[in-house]
């Protein structure tokens, strides 16, 4: 069985690039606009389909055109929707501001019905959720319902991945739940109060994070690649030359996503983080955050090569 499911948020995502962010106050004149499909478990959710295995989504959607939006983007990169639809609110939408220059980005993120996700959503998907051979979550949508998942997923033998962005204080316990946590830099950070800017770095707060009780960590490191702890080692696992950096937007859900269809696949763990690499890798040539996912034809050859 290789099936991921995913619970997260979509969110329509507004990318505006100019050669730097306005002061308060200021108005300047930006490079290019962009609207698309978003939201970091959505994008999860499309790559991991994108790489080749069966995918659900479970979220909340308003009736809206960004709905619209969502519905078409998953058919389109083959992935389940497991759904609700509301009135009482919105499609969630993102601003994204890209740096010209380097591809960076700074994120606001407004999730709309997704921010009222409860426990009794996860409850009603609970069977869903057990069917899974990998259950990935984020920080998105409220913690509690990211909690519950966790702990159904978990009494279910399911291997669980909680990428814990964007930043925030955990509830006691949700750690150990956890297969896989996989923070980028400045998550791991804000979870651990150890700074990381070096691969040492990065393995002491590995480290610290399966004392907090994560089973094994996996710290993305941009274009450093990524650093894998568990058992009492570290491995790093660099990023793959796919081409010019176009923008970084989605790679960390490009990576979560390829990580959790190489686990499914019943790859082992190093090499699911060498495929999540891949997957990174090629999604940062492109622009936008879903549209650059790429398949599972790409990262093979990808890896092939390298």
């Amino acid at each position: 069985m290789s099936k991921v499911v995913v619970l997260g948020v979509f969110v329509a995502d507004t990318a505006y690039r100019a050669a730097r962010a306005p002061r308060m106050g200021e108005t300047i004149m930006g490079e290019n606009f962009a609207l698309g499909p978003g939201g970091k478990g959505s994008n999860q959710a499309v790559a991991a389909a994108r790489a080749g295995v069966e995918t659900h989504f479970i979220s909340r959607l308003g009736r809206d055109t960004f709905a619209d939006m969502a519905l078409q983007t998953w058919k389109q990169a083959g992935v389940t929707a497991a759904i609700t639809k509301h009135d009482d609110s919105y499609t969630g939408a993102a601003y994204i501001f890209v740096e010209a220059q380097t591809g960076d980005n700074a994120i606001i993120v407004c999730p709309g019905v997704a921010g009222q996700i409860s426990p009794g959503d996860i409850e009603a998907r609970s069977d869903l959720i057990g069917s899974a051979s990998v259950f990935v979550t984020q920080l998105e949508q409220p913690l509690d319902a990211a909690y519950r998942a966790l702990e159904i997923a978990r009494s279910s033998g399911v291997q669980t991945i909680l990428n814990p962005a964007p930043a925030a204080k955990l509830p006691n316990g949700m750690l150990g739940l956890c297969d896989y946590v996989t923070p980028n830099e400045t998550e791991a950070e804000a979870l651990t109060g150890l700074a990381v800017t070096t691969l040492e770095e990065a393995s002491l707060a590995a480290q610290k994070l399966i004392a907090m009780g994560a089973k094994a960590a996996v710290i993305t490191l941009g274009e450093k690649g990524a650093l894998y702890h568990a058992g009492g080692q570290s491995v790093h696992v660099p990023a793959f030359n796919a081409g010019p950096v176009k923008e970084t937007t989605g790679a960390g859900d490009a990576f979560n996503g390829g990580f959790a269809a190489a686990l499914a696949r019943g790859l082992d763990p190093v090499s699911a983080v060498r495929y999540g690499c891949a997957t990174a890798s090629i999604s940062v040539t492109r622009a936008g955050t879903a549209p650059a996912m790429p398949s599972s034809a790409e990262i093979d050859a990808l890896l092939a090569k390298a």
